[in-house]
C-alpha cells in the first residue's frame, strides 16, 4: 500500500480521491535552482512538499478535516545571476500567475473553494497573484506562507542561512537523507549588501547570485546540519500548518475570518 494516498495527489489515484470530500486543497511551490553543492535542484520542492503531506495527514489524525495536497510546482523565480548556472530556470511573473489561475479556475470548478500555497521558495510572491484572483473568484480563499518562516530557526540551528544552509539541509537528512551528499558542501560564504538600508531591509532590490555566491551558490554554512535538528523544526512547522488548516477548513464565509 502507497502511504497517504488519501492526501497526496503525487501518490494518490481517481480510485482513491472520489472516495472522500477534501476540505481544502495545499499546493506546494519551489523552483529548479542549485542549492550549494550538496543538495537536489528541486530541494524548494520536495521540502515544501513533505511538509505539506505530514501537515495534511496530522490535520486529519488529530483535527478529522480532510485535505489534499497538489504535486508541487517547480517554477520559480530568480534572481539575477542565478540564470546563468547550468539548469536553473527563471519563470516570468505571468507564467506563475498563469499556472496558478488554472488551477484555481479547476478546483473552483470542482467546487474546491479553498487552497493553501506551501511556498519552498523565498523568491516567490504570491500576494499580487492572489489579490487579482479574488477578483476573478470572490468566494475562493487563497493563502499563502513559507513554509521555514513558520518557526524561527534561531531556536533550533546554530548558524541559520537563507540559502542551502544549515535549516534546508537539516530538514532534507531528516526527510531524504539519501539525497544529501555532506561532504561535498561548500562553505556557502554568502555575501551581503554593503547599504545600510538594503542590509536592514527597508529597502528592497534582488540580490545578483553571481556576486553574493560566486563559488557554491549557497549562503549560510550547511556543515553543523544534523537530521535530529531538522526532524524538530520540521515537526514545529507541521503542527502549526495543521492547525492552521483545521482553522481555515471551518471558515465557512468570508466574514469568519475577521473578529
Amino acid at each position: 500500500m502507497v502511504k497517504n494516498r488519501e492526501f497526496d495527489l503525487s501518490v494518490s489515484a481517481y480510485g482513491v480521491a472520489r472516495q472522500y470530500h477534501y476540505d481544502l486543497a495545499v499546493l506546494p511551490w519551489g523552483a529548479t535552482e542549485p542549492h550549494n553543492l550538496h543538495l537536489p535542484y528541486l530541494t524548494d520542492c520536495i521540502l515544501s512538499h513533505d511538509i505539506a503531506v505530514d501537515a495534511a495527514v496530522k490535520c486529519f489524525d488529530e483535527y478529522g478535516k480532510r485535505c489534499m495536497v497538489m504535486p508541487p510546482v517547480p517554477m520559480g523565480s530568480q534572481n539575477p545571476g542565478q540564470r546563468d548556472l547550468p539548469f536553473c530556470v527563471h519563470y516570468r511573473y505571468e507564467t506563475q500567475r498563469a499556472i496558478l489561475a488554472d488551477l484555481v479556475e479547476n478546483l473552483n470548478h470542482q467546487g474546491i473553494r479553498k487552497l493553501v500555497i506551501v511556498n519552498g521558495h523565498g523568491g516567490n510572491n504570491f500576494k499580487n497573484m492572489i489579490r487579482d484572483l479574488t477578483v476573478d473568484y470572490p468566494d475562493f480563499m487563497i493563502a499563502t506562507g513559507e513554509w521555514f518562516k513558520l518557526a524561527n530557526p534561531k531556536e533550533y540551528f546554530d548558524q541559520p542561512g537563507d540559502h542551502a544552509d544549515e535549516i534546508e539541509t537539516s530538514v532534507m537528512m531528516y526527510y531524504h537523507p539519501e539525497f544529501v551528499n555532506l561532504q561535498e558542501a561548500g562553505p556557502g560564504q554568502g555575501k551581503g549588501f554593503r547599504l545600510e538600508a538594503l542590509k536592514d531591509h527597508s529597502v528592497w532590490m534582488p540580490r545578483n547570485w553571481g556576486k553574493i555566491s560566486p563559488e557554491d551558490t549557497g549562503v549560510g554554512d550547511p556543515r553543523l546540519s544534523t537530521a535530529e535538528k531538522g526532524k524538530r523544526f520540521a515537526t514545529a512547522i507541521v503542527d502549526k500548518y495543521a492547525k492552521f488548516f483545521r482553522d481555515f477548513a471551518l471558515v465557512e464565509q468570508e466574514d469568519d475570518l475577521y473578529e
